[in-house]
């Protein structure tokens, strides 16, 4: 291997290593996230998916209902698209010290992930209806606690380990789960 392709190689090879953020480099940071305090009660997001090049291909809005009792919880998402298209998730989630985990009927296996901080990492592979096809996605799903009432999501997407899109959340707290009766959708 020449020089020249030896430079180019360990540029390459540092700027991968420098795009991989790790749970590790939130430990301590503040405020700490706590899925079952945040995600209980009424919450709304708004958020958009993006190709790989940056092209925003869709906007959405969801409504969101969490309930936990003690390291158990459910998660009911209504999400609204720009295009009129309505989808429907229902998250059961667990919680075993730091770490998470989650299934849901169009998630194959399950979401694994652990919080650190204010921050959450957890992947998982999405069923994405595409056409007349169902893609497998893989999701390195990142959230960002950024106060009491408000976090951020960022999940970047991928398919055969090459970058497809990216999807970006605004997460707001709204009230109880008191306050919505919850006998449709995940039953909670």
């Amino acid at each position: 291997m020449n020089p020249r392709s030896k430079l180019f190689l360990l540029s390459v090879l540092l700027v991968i290593a420098g795009c991989s953020a790790t749970i590790d480099e939130y430990q301590g940071t503040e405020p700490k996230l706590q899925l079952e305090q945040f995600f209980s009660g009424q919450l709304e997001a708004y958020g958009i998916v993006q190709d790989r090049s940056g092209k925003v291909l869709r906007r959405f809005r969801a409504d969101i209902v969490g309930k936990w009792e003690e390291n158990r919880g459910v998660l009911d998402e209504n999400f609204v698209f720009a295009d009129g298209e309505m989808q429907h998730r229902c998250w059961r989630l667990a919680k075993e010290g730091s770490h998470y985990s989650g299934v849901a009927a169009d998630v194959l296996g399950k979401a694994t992930g652990e919080v650190k901080g204010h921050a959450l990492n957890w992947r998982y592979t999405l069923q994405v209806p595409i056409g007349e096809k169902v893609w497998d996605i893989q999701l390195n799903d990142w959230m960002y606690l950024v106060d009491e009432e408000n976090l951020i999501n960022r999940a970047s997407m991928s398919k055969f380990g090459i970058d497809v899109g990216e999807i970006t959340l605004f997460i707001r707290k709204t009230g109880d789960v008191a306050m919505r009766d919850l006998t449709q959708g995940c039953g909670i």
